[in-house]
């Protein structure tokens, strides 16, 4: 397990990123009562979401960026797993 210690200003937050392995795969930490919307805005994909949405999807990235998680890997969220009804798909893959 690693940690992620963010300090802004009076706001301390702290990531905690479960470790990547072959067998277990990704271990996906979600913030209670996180809300995440994914919409097309005038063509732009738009990510909607409040403060324990947003931790959660930064634990997300830094999940995906450990130096274990191969190439190709990717986490996908849609309105049936994660995202709030109406969402659009979003993929997130390591290059």
């Amino acid at each position: 397990m690693c940690f992620l210690m963010i300090n802004l200003s009076e706001m301390n937050i702290k990531i905690e990123v479960p470790s990547f392995s072959i067998d277990r795969g990704i271990e996906y930490k979600w913030e209670n009562g996180f809300e995440i919307e994914v919409k097309d805005v005038n063509g732009a994909i738009t990510i909607i979401a409040n403060k324990e949405g947003l931790i959660s999807l930064a634990n997300h990235f830094m999940n995906l960026a450990q130096q274990e998680v191969p190439k190709g890997y990717h986490l996908h969220f849609n309105e049936f797993n994660s995202l709030e009804e109406g969402s659009l798909e979003l993929i997130i893959q390591k290059k």
